[in-house]
């Protein structure tokens, strides 16, 4: 009993010294404007109900949600920080911006010979700010100081691998002068942490599905995600001065699922991050012609879909001391399973970090 009793008390000890960042794609878009925001006021949303309990159990101190619809006065994300906080898990300090999602070109994206549709927006989004992402910390964080690069183009980006068809430029070149790298956002807010300033690299990348031969989107994902390694480089100004810590949905697993894998794999291999490779607690269920360990899935996506994949990362600089890492997601048969299934077809991905020397 001292034993246990003890392995209890250091493990809170850690837990009180470390800072638990998360990354889950909540899934709370709605199909109008609004809409989302009413469900949260109403209070009785099943939905709503089920992220809250997630967050009270996974208690992160900074969490970064995608899928939730952005509105210009935060009313949606204030409504939301205010069910967590009635829940138990207060975050004073929020950061969102008007993510690409919905942002119409005036172009046709997808070439199909109609213009306005969803998917001819800088993002997929049926309207704007549909689907967003938003940070929420315990921590301050530092929005004066954050940089936006959810503008950028897609053609700016060093070596940009944009779509071809029958040998001229897909859709048209018109569309790929006015269409951005990010289908969501991609930031780099400060958090002001008292023992230390660090960067959250926060991001949400497209689907590599849903075109034609192509590869629009498969080639999107894979920039998309070539963008983080290009700016630690430095290609789009000073790169952090110390730890950060990038996070999000890659929608992209680095061996299973469709896609182009050399984006996920040659960020996971960089050295300048690393990878905790958090796991659900418990068994996983095996899936024959899956190559990644079950254990490490953050989203199951039912039939006809990919199924069961690793996309949602939480990949910390190497200066940071990695202290625990983990899948939020109880066996369903479980009341806890239960609700983390009616959260979000998504688990939370999290990681106790320390600063370390």
């Amino acid at each position: 009993m001292a034993t246990v009793f003890a392995a209890l008390l250091l493990a809170g000890l850690a837990r009180a010294d470390s800072l638990r960042i998360a990354t889950f794609n909540a899934d709370l878009e709605r199909d109008g404007p609004g809409l989302l925001l009413r469900d949260i006021l109403r209070g009785k949303d099943e939905q709503v109900a089920a992220l809250a309990k997630v967050v009270g159990a996974v208690a992160p101190d900074i969490l970064l949600l995608q899928g939730v619809d952005y509105d210009m006065e935060s009313r949606t994300l204030d409504a939301l920080a205010g069910v967590l906080a009635a829940a138990g898990r207060a975050y004073p300090h929020r950061f969102a911006r008007r993510p690409n999602t919905g942002w119409q070109t005036g172009h046709d994206m997808d070439g199909d010979g109609r213009l306005g549709e969803p998917e001819d927006a800088q993002g997929f989004g049926r309207f704007a700010g549909q689907g967003g992402m938003a940070i929420l910390s315990r921590v301050p964080l530092d929005p004066g100081a954050a940089r936006d690069f959810s503008d950028l183009l897609w053609r700016d980006l060093p070596g940009a691998t944009l779509p071809q068809k029958d040998d001229a430029p897909f859709p048209s070149e018109g569309a790929q002068a006015a269409l951005r790298l990010a289908n969501v956002a991609q930031w780099v807010v400060p958090v002001a942490h008292p023992a230390g300033r660090f960067d959250l690299l926060a991001f949400h990348a497209t689907a590599p599905v849903f075109d034609g031969p192509e590869d629009r989107n498969g080639l999107r994902n894979r920039d998309q995600l070539r963008f983080w390694r290009l700016y630690l480089d430095g290609a789009f100004g000073p790169p952090p001065e110390g730890r950060f810590v990038l996070l999000g949905s890659a929608n992209q697993d680095p061996q299973d699922g469709e896609g182009l894998k050399d984006g996920i794999r040659a960020l996971l291999a960089d050295p300048r991050v690393s990878d905790p490779r958090p796991i659900r607690a418990g068994a996983a269920p095996v899936q024959p012609d899956h190559r990644t360990d079950a254990r490490l899935d953050t989203v199951d996506w039912p039939a006809p879909g990919p199924g069961a994949l690793r996309v949602s990362y939480v990949l910390p600089s190497r200066g940071w001391r990695v202290v625990a890492s983990g899948v939020h997601w109880p066996p369903r048969d479980t009341p806890e399973g239960a609700i983390a299934a009616a959260a979000s077809r998504h688990r939370m991905v999290w990681v106790d970090l320390e600063m370390g020397e």
